[in-house]
């Protein structure tokens, strides 16, 4: 059987997220999807009665305060992915996922900011001209890289304890 660590890994997040419901959202794809961890930078994350996997059991969430404080703790190696609707992104159709990739959403209205966008190794844009849920996109970047990258995830991966 393939496992994800041999594949990489990869975690996902959102900078400056509004809602803690697109958080809980997310949190739950990206453990679905074989994400390592999620975080969040100048956000905020309550808990939800909705989550019926309690995936907060399964999978950790960081809050970084700042940017600088989230740039200080990347892994070793790790390659930053914006996710971002910007001249300079790659469409995520052609686009080759790092073996280890942190991938970084913007909220909704807001999106990345420029000094945030500067730092990224890649900035990856989604088919359309606007944006949509950031839970939404997440897992759809989170699906396009098991694909691409041939991730098998394993058959009891939800029911682990």
């Amino acid at each position: 059987m393939k496992t994800i660590s041999k594949k990489g890994y990869h975690a996902i997040g959102i900078f400056r997220g509004k809602t803690h419901h697109n958080i809980g959202t997310l949190w739950r794809s990206a453990y679905i999807l074989g994400a390592s961890y999620i975080f969040t930078i100048d956000g905020k994350y309550k808990k939800q009665s909705s989550d019926v996997l309690k995936t907060w059991t399964r999978i950790p969430l960081f809050n970084y305060k700042t940017f600088d404080d989230f740039l200080n703790n990347i892994p070793y190696d790790c390659r930053l992915v914006g996710v971002e609707i910007d001249d300079r992104a790659i469409p995520l159709e052609d686009f080759e996922h790092p073996k280890r990739a942190i991938y970084l959403l913007g909220a909704e209205d807001t999106g990345l900011p420029d000094f945030v966008l500067e730092k990224c190794h890649y900035i990856v844009k989604l088919p359309g001209n606007t944006s949509l849920n950031v839970g939404v996109t997440g897992s759809i970047v989170l699906y396009d890289r098991i694909a691409k990258r041939k991730i098998d995830l394993p058959p009891n991966h939800l029911l682990e304890k």
